[in-house]
């Protein structure tokens, strides 16, 4: 006969599984909501991250890996773009990764962990997977933006995983002139950029970044290279809004889009409406 501890934890174990039942197999409660601290092997290092889920969230709308800029970290990313308060508004599960030497192995060559051979893309993709499995991540539900140097490592995230990333958003970054972008599949596009950068400079070129020199695409023509990719009609000009001037190009293969902000004036910086707008376009364009 069993005894009622046993049915108490029968009962217990029955009613878990029917929860589970009612989500269609998924989680049927909301994850714990706030910043928590991860960690992982890779490479063999320990790389480490950021992870933000908005109170009360049981269904992400997808996951947003935001990339820092040269001697920065995760975390003050998530200060700088403020981007925690875009993802309560459309349910994103957000990924503040850590660069080895406060950098990226974005491709141009001019990083330590570029130079040191640091399989940065390998390392996100690893951050993703995890993430996806712990929260539940739809497919085609995956984006990325950063600033910077983080910026040239979300595109070159997208040029060499386009199987697992559907969307980007670029802010004050491009990408290295000799790095091949040949992206297994479309990506859409939303890359914002300063005429005034005096960083990471509008018209292409010698730029000179925290690990030294490199040579840089223009942002208007890495802009154009990812409409050639997309196979893009024409893009269109928008009427500006204050500085900013708005070229779209609409009806790109499988249903993506490539948007170029230009921002007359601006500078190095992550404008304040950019985790807005990025946030904006990444639910309009999972797969």
């Amino acid at each position: 006969m069993m005894t009622v501890n046993v049915i108490v934890r029968m009962t217990a174990l029955v009613t878990v599984l029917l929860s589970f039942a009612a989500y269609g197999g998924g989680r049927a409660f909301a994850f714990p909501g706030g910043d928590a601290p991860g960690e992982l092997m890779f490479g063999g290092l320990p790389r480490t991250y950021q992870v933000y889920v908005p109170a009360g969230l049981d269904h992400p709308a997808g996951l947003v890996v935001n990339l820092h800029g040269a001697g920065m970290t995760g975390s003050e990313q998530a200060a700088l773009t403020n981007y925690n308060a875009v993802a309560d508004q459309y349910g994103f599960v957000m990924a503040y990764p850590d660069g080895i030497d406060f950098s990226w192995a974005d491709g141009r060559g001019a990083s330590v962990p570029d130079r040191q051979g640091v399989d940065d893309v390998g390392f996100l993709v690893a951050v993703v997977d995890r993430l996806s499995r712990d929260y539940g991540i739809p497919p085609g539900r995956v984006f990325a933006t950063g600033m910077s140097a983080g910026a040239f490592m979300a595109t070159r995230l997208a040029c060499e995983r386009a199987d697992l990333i559907s969307a980007i958003a670029p802010v004050a970054g491009s990408l290295g002139a000799s790095f091949p972008c040949a992206p297994s599949r479309s990506v859409s596009v939303l890359e914002v950029h300063g005429t005034a950068d005096p960083v990471v400079p509008f018209d292409g070129g010698t730029m000179l970044g925290r690990g030294g020199y490199s040579d840089i695409v223009a942002p208007p023509a890495m802009a154009q290279r990812w409409r050639e990719l997309d196979r893009c009609p024409a893009p269109v000009e928008d009427a500006p809004v204050g500085a900013v001037h708005r070229l779209t190009a609409t009806g790109c293969a499988d249903g993506t889009e490539v948007v170029f902000l230009q921002v007359d004036g601006g500078g190095h910086t992550w404008p304040a409406d950019a985790s807005q707008a990025s946030a904006q376009f990444f639910a309009a364009h999972g797969r």
